[in-house]
């Protein structure tokens, strides 16, 4: 398109179409969903010949289900899908490449898989958009597929076109009824009001004579109501492609078709026809879409970095992966277990299932019991009073004192009562319980520190490192979000 489109979008336009491809290119989409627009039409629509133009490249042809997987065009020179990233200079070789993609991922045949592949493209004759292609709606299987295709491209389909954040592109022909297309089907399904929903209208030149009328009223927004309109467009066909005719050239045999045609013409003027229009009406969408959309977006980005933040605080630091960080990752943690069983020790550390919170109960029971064992001494004082006779000031009648003297004396035969019995039964109450703790506790958590340390001397540090698999894998994810959403908070940062 010469760079039209271009020149006709405003500066102010390009920074949010940047925002959400910078969006993408950390990643951002496997936590949240992004503004994007998504083309969806039944087998042999158009949706190929609409994306070419757009695109300005040639995209894999042929007859069926062509695009088996889930296609998402962007504006740079490259090519990726799951963890693999190929780059070309060449565009003739991207037919090339997304079959070998689809044959990778959805196997060699006519089988759909719903891994995305993305396909960028870098040019000035082209517009700054993400589309994503999605395979066209088969009804009916044909040899080599299996009997419930259709279900699977219906479910892949409404996987992406479900979304909020989506526009959905409807491709039609224009020879078809468009009451009773598949795709514009499942869009109102999910857009019931046609909020987010476009319909382009491909094959103008195939419709039958008489029919006209009736087309133009669709396009006018008269029969299916759509709140982003109809564009029509007249793509390269099948024999204009095998007589090499450019997409530069199918740019101006499309402007003078409508030029020329004496029921479409007035569509030029009301910019409902032609590539060129549909490009920028596509763009001005998706970038009102975007900036709808931004002050949700920062705030699902602000809880997914509280949540993953969390999450990581409970699976702590992983080990290094070189030697020598491994070592002082492992010296911090012995140390830092070492300081734990210190502060256990000591009774510094109050948990649950600290040692000297249970044992302190115990030691209660323990002086509870040796406490039981006291004799009491309350006989003797009713003696005193009940036999006070003749006595010294301040001392007891000394009969009286003799007799409880001898009974008590009495009592005394056995070893375990001693005149000193309380002060014994107080000695056995506190010393016990002190020489647990240090030998049980104290002692145990030196010889404990000291055979950790010693661990350090001609350790494995691999083999004590080593974690499971689920914990490490669970880090990794966890690191790669943030990683992700802090990127994306970034960007967002001048927009919000």
């Amino acid at each position: 398109m010469k760079g039209e489109v271009h020149h006709h979008l405003e500066e102010s336009i390009r920074p949010y179409i940047d925002l959400i491809d910078t969006l993408r290119s950390v990643g951002i989409q496997k936590d949240l969903a992004l503004p994007t627009i998504v083309v969806i039409g039944d087998q042999s629509s158009g949706k190929s010949s609409v994306l070419e133009a757009l695109s300005g490249i040639a995209l894999p042809r042929g007859s069926g289900i062509v695009t088996r997987c889930p296609l998402e065009l962007r504006k740079r020179p490259r090519l990726s899908y799951e963890e693999k990233m190929i780059e070309f200079g060449d565009p003739s070789l991207v037919e090339k490449h997304v079959e070998e993609a689809q044959n990778e991922l959805a196997g060699k045949g006519v089988k759909i898989c719903n891994e995305l592949i993305t396909l960028e493209v870098r040019s000035a004759d082209v517009c700054d958009l993400t589309l994503i292609d999605l395979p066209g709606i088969a009804r009916v299987p044909v040899q080599g597929q299996p009997q419930d295709i259709g279900n699977q491209i219906q479910r892949l389909i409404m996987k992406f076109i479900e979304k909020p954040e989506t526009i959905n592109m409807v491709v039609v022909p224009c020879n078809t009824d468009i009451a009773t297309t598949e795709a514009l089907k499942m869009a109102q399904e999910v857009d019931p009001e046609g909020v987010r929903t476009f319909a382009i209208l491909t094959k103008p030149d195939l419709i039958d004579r008489g029919t006209e009328k009736n087309i133009l009223a669709i396009v006018q927004n008269k029969v299916i109501p759509l709140r982003k309109g109809y564009v029509m467009v007249k793509c390269r066909g099948q024999q204009q492609i095998d007589e090499k005719v450019s997409l530069v050239e199918a740019t101006q045999i499309e402007r003078d078709f409508f030029q020329n045609h004496n029921f479409f013409r007035p569509l030029l003027d009301e910019n409902k026809a032609t590539i060129k229009c549909l490009a920028i009406k596509l763009t001005q969408d998706l970038v009102s879409h975007i900036k709808k959309s931004l002050p949700k977006l920062d705030e699902q980005i602000k809880k997914q970095l509280w949540e993953v933040r969390n999450e990581l605080k409970k699976c702590e630091d992983g080990p290094p992966q070189d030697l020598k960080g491994a070592k002082q990752f492992l010296i911090k943690i012995l140390t830092k277990f070492n300081d734990k069983i210190k502060s256990l020790s000591l009774g510094e550390l109050i948990i649950k299932e600290n040692l000297f919170v249970q044992l302190r109960s115990e030691f209660k029971k323990w002086n509870d019991g040796l406490n039981d064992t006291k004799m009491s001494f309350d006989s003797s004082k009713e003696l005193s009073q009940n036999y006070r006779g003749r006595e010294l000031p301040g001392f007891s009648n000394y009969r009286i004192f003799e007799m409880i003297l001898q009974d008590r004396v009495a009592k005394l035969k056995e070893p375990w009562l001693f005149v000193f019995f309380q002060i014994v039964v107080q000695r056995m109450a506190d010393q016990l319980p002190m020489l647990i703790s240090f030998y049980m506790l104290k002692e145990t958590a030196q010889l404990l520190c000291t055979d950790m340390l010693s661990i350090l001397e001609g350790a494995n540090v691999s083999e004590l490192l080593f974690e499971d698999s689920d914990v490490s894998k669970r880090r990794k994810d966890l690191q790669s979000r943030l990683a992700r959403l802090t990127a994306g908070q970034e960007a967002l940062s001048d927009f919000i």
